[in-house]
């Protein structure tokens, strides 16, 4: 029996069962999951901070570090730790938070990981929905860690309130970031890895590229996450900016709206009987795959 909620549902960071219950609900579309969201209150404006970047930046080593110095003041820290979900087996390493193991026990951090389950940028809609659920709870700061891939991480500008693009010295051609989109929905970049050649070069050669691109300057930080070396400068510019209004609000709860509605309409559809359909459809020499999907539809 599905369970109803006549007035707000009030979850307390303090209580990590609670959050993590909730959290449950709302991933797995358990009975009640559409009543708790729609019941949601958010009594404080807690930041949502999106990091993304390619693989292999040190996402996840930066993360860490930063979640010691935000806890200088006694914030409480939630982290949606995001991992690729295989496309063949439909599983998730979900390893990402194994680099934050020093924090698993810390009365203050909650740390969640989770699946793309499929989406192609990197978010699915429940990455929003389960963002709003830690909002809700009370946490200070929000930190979403995104898989990084490709050219798709530009999604990420439909969820975050700060987004902040993660680079490496040796990450390649500056140009292709611009192609990507990075360079429209980035707030801050982080040259990580920093101790390795070229950094420098790499960093102004990005601010200059930044520069001529958006006729704006955000700020370019280089940082050695394993050393936790400039990472004091990236928390001061993460807790300034928490508290200046967004300027990309309507963007935001569009591109928010847009994921979830999908969603909606899709919700029917099992991405594992779909595959199954196929490789019945498979079977007929005359198959086309946009017949298909509109006698499916």
């Amino acid at each position: 029996m599905a369970a109803t909620f006549n007035k707000p549902i009030v979850i307390d960071c303090a209580n990590f069962k609670q959050v993590a219950r909730a959290l449950t609900i709302v991933e797995n579309d358990l009975a009640g999951s559409r009543e708790l969201l729609k019941s949601l209150t958010f009594n404080k404006a807690t930041p949502i901070i999106g990091i993304t970047g390619p693989p292999g930046a040190g996402k996840s080593t930066l993360v860490n570090s930063l979640i010691d110095l935000l806890l200088t003041d006694g914030s409480k820290i939630a982290v949606l730790a995001i991992d690729p979900t295989s496309p063949f087996n439909f599983g998730s390493l979900l390893g990402d938070r194994i680099r934050m193991a020093s924090h698993f026990n810390h009365p203050d951090v909650f740390i969640r990981s989770l699946a793309t389950r499929g989406s192609l940028g990197g978010l699915s809609a429940k990455t929003i929905e389960m963002a709003d659920v830690l909002r809700a709870a009370g946490f200070d700061y929000v930190l979403v860690e995104t898989v990084g891939v490709g050219q798709s991480e530009i999604e990420i500008a439909g969820l975050a309130d700060i987004t902040m693009v993660v680079l490496v010295p040796e990450g390649g051609d500056e140009i292709q970031h611009i192609k990507s989109g990075l360079m429209e929905i980035a707030d801050a970049f982080i040259i990580n890895k920093a101790d390795r050649a070229d950094a420098d070069l790499f960093a102004n050669n990005l601010t200059k590229i930044i520069a001529q691109k958006n006729g704006e300057q955000p700020p370019v930080f280089k940082t050695i996450a394993s050393q936790a070396n400039g990472i004091a400068g990236l928390a001061a510019f993460i807790k300034s900016s928490a508290i200046l209004p967004n300027k990309r609000r309507e963007l935001l709860l569009t591109e928010k709206a847009y994921k979830l509605i999908q969603q909606n309409l899709t919700r029917h559809i099992n991405k594992e009987k779909l595959r199954h359909a196929v490789t019945e459809a498979l079977n007929n020499k005359d198959f086309n795959l946009y017949s298909f999907v509109d006698t499916y539809v």
